[in-house]
Parts: C-alpha cells; sequence; structure tokens
C-alpha cells in the first residue's frame, strides 16, 4: 500500500508541474524543428520510430486507427521517437487538422506521452482529461509495470472510448492506488462524523448541531473526495459499496469510542 500511496503522490505532484507548464508554455519561445525525411514515404497511422511497438502491434493499430476514423470522423495518430523527432513534417504529413489527435511517445522525457489535440477535440475533451490521461499511463511507475507499449495502446483505448461517447469527464477507469486514495478519505469522513455526533448532554442521543456545522467538511472528505472520483471513472458498484462502507464503519467507531474520562480532583491536605 505505501508504494501505492507513493505512485499516487507522484501522479498529483506531476500533474501539477505539467499544468504549470502548460502556462508557461504559453509564454516561453517555441523552437521548431522539420524533419521530413524521417518519415515513411507509404502513407500510416502509426510512425514508431522509437520501435517501441511490435510489427504485430503497429499493424493492429494502423488498421485500428483508420476503422476509428471512418466509423467517427476522428483522427488519431501515432508518433513515437527517441534520438530525432520530424517536427512540424508530421502535419503536413498526415494532414491534422481540428479533429484530428496526435500522440507523442517519448523516451527521453520524464513523462512518456504527449498530446497534440486539435481545437475540436479539444471542445470535447478538455485539459484536466489530458493531464490525468498523461499522469495515469505515462508516468514512470506505469511505463515500469506495464511497458511503453502498454501506455500507448491503453491511452488510446480511453481516448477513443471517450470520443465514442461524445466525451467524459474524468479518464475511464479507476486504478487500485486511486480507490485506496478515496477510501481513505472515506473513512476519514466517516470518523469526523463519529466525533461530532457524539453527544454532549446526558439527555441526548446524538449531536445534530454539530453534524450539520461540519458536514462541509466530513461531506467534502465522503461525497467530492470518496465518492466523486469513483462514480465519473467506473460503472461498477462494488468500490461504491465498499467506500460506503468504509465511511459507515470510521463513523461508528469513532461514535462508539469512549471518552477520555476526567482525572479526579486532587485533594488538598
Amino acid at each position: 500500500m505505501l508504494q501505492q500511496l507513493r505512485r499516487l503522490f507522484y501522479q498529483v505532484g506531476l500533474g501539477m508541474v505539467l499544468v504549470s507548464l502548460c502556462w508557461l508554455g504559453a509564454i516561453a519561445p517555441a523552437h521548431s524543428f522539420n524533419n521530413p525525411e524521417l518519415l515513411p514515404a507509404e502513407p500510416t497511422n502509426v510512425v514508431d520510430l522509437a520501435q517501441i511497438l511490435t510489427p504485430v502491434q503497429k499493424e493492429r493499430l494502423d488498421s485500428e486507427l483508420a476503422e476509428f476514423e471512418a466509423q467517427t470522423g476522428w483522427k488519431l495518430r501515432v508518433l513515437t521517437q527517441y534520438d530525432r523527432t520530424p517536427g512540424l513534417a508530421v502535419r503536413d504529413f498526415w494532414d491534422l487538422d481540428d479533429r484530428s489527435i496526435l500522440l507523442v511517445a517519448d523516451t527521453r522525457g520524464g513523462n512518456l506521452l504527449n498530446f497534440n489535440v486539435g481545437d475540436t477535440a479539444y471542445r470535447v475533451l478538455q485539459r484536466t482529461f489530458w493531464v490525468e490521461l498523461q499522469t495515469r499511463f505515462g508516468n514512470q511507475y506505469f511505463v515500469r509495470d506495464n511497458g511503453e507499449d502498454q501506455a500507448i495502446l491503453q491511452s488510446l483505448q480511453a481516448i477513443e472510448t471517450c470520443l465514442a461517447q461524445g466525451g467524459c469527464r474524468a479518464v475511464p477507469g479507476l486504478p487500485q492506488e486511486q480507490w485506496i486514495l478515496t477510501l481513505a478519505t472515506s473513512i476519514f469522513g466517516g470518523i469526523i462524523l463519529g466525533f461530532v455526533a457524539r453527544p454532549r448532554r446526558a439527555d441526548q442521543k446524538v449531536a445534530w448541531t454539530w453534524i450539520l456545522l461540519f458536514s462541509p467538511l466530513w461531506g467534502m472528505l465522503f461525497f467530492a473526495f470518496g465518492l466523486g472520483p469513483v462514480v465519473v471513472r467506473t460503472q461498477e458498484w462494488l468500490p461504491v459499496l465498499r467506500n460506503v462502507a468504509g465511511f459507515a464503519l470510521g463513523a461508528i467507531v469513532a461514535f462508539l469510542i469512549p471518552a477520555p474520562s476526567e482525572p479526579p480532583p486532587v485533594l488538598e491536605e
């Protein structure tokens, strides 16, 4: 669990860095390259200069992207690079437009994945989606455990799923480390609810006033950070039920824990 939490904190921190770089990129000078000689002579939807994909994977992905474009009109393209990049030459090679999404896998950086998104596609899948997609599948932990090829294939699958259904609020799928965090926040929210609900008077069974007073805190932990990330990423009921059970268990335990008794008074001689 410690390793999973480390991965989660790494992804969150990397996501914040990526957002900052997006803002800095708007004011930083751009240095463009144009090396069309690196591109193949025959048309293809996948240019694997870094040789990340196997020949079978490349052929299958090429046909899959062509079929997806014919069915939906969305143009997905893949470029992997290592030492040199074709740069701006890919625009003319693939005739990229507003309905185009270019996935660039560069093994030299800290994060494997980068995305060049057309204006129309960007309105369907907005900034938060691309930041989460990049941090989930392109981070060094995922690449180390699953391989660079799976980082490309699974991110493309998520893009295709969301484009086919007209957009997504978040990347589909709930990684285990992310679910563990939602479970922890649910339990913590329940603990807060249990403590504030404890009676303060002898004739009181539940402190409803304190429950309402602290509702923004335990409600945010349970609903916003406990259930929210789960329901927008998966339709499975099991993680939802587990978070609800964790919230209830935390509230019951905190409510039933006996309050520390006051020390007896010291009698003066």
